[in-house]
C-alpha cells in the first residue's frame, strides 16, 4: 500500500475515469476502422485505425485525447472511400 502512496511524488498519476473511458471508445473506434481498412484494402482507414488505437498510450491529458480522437474519427470520415 506504500507504493501507492509514494507514486505521486515520482510524478505517476492516475487516469481520470473520462480519460478511460475516452481511450476505450477510441481503440475500439480504431480497432473496427482497422479491421475494415484491412478488409476492404483500404489503407487510409487501415492507419488511422492503428493511429486511433495507439495514440492514447502517448497523451496524457483528458481534453487532448478527446481534441486528437475526434480530429482522426473526423479523419475517417474525410477520408473514406
Amino acid at each position: 500500500m506504500d507504493q501507492i502512496d509514494t507514486a505521486p511524488a515520482f510524478g505517476f498519476t492516475m487516469p481520470t475515469p473520462a480519460y478511460l473511458a475516452g481511450a476505450f471508445l477510441f481503440g475500439v473506434i480504431g480497432f473496427a476502422a482497422f479491421r475494415y481498412g484491412k478488409n476492404v484494402a483500404s489503407p487510409s482507414a487501415k492507419w488511422l485505425g492503428m493511429a486511433l488505437m495507439v495514440y492514447p498510450y502517448a497523451i496524457s491529458q483528458t481534453w487532448l485525447l478527446y481534441l486528437v480522437g475526434g480530429g482522426l474519427c473526423a479523419g475517417l470520415y474525410w477520408f473514406r472511400d
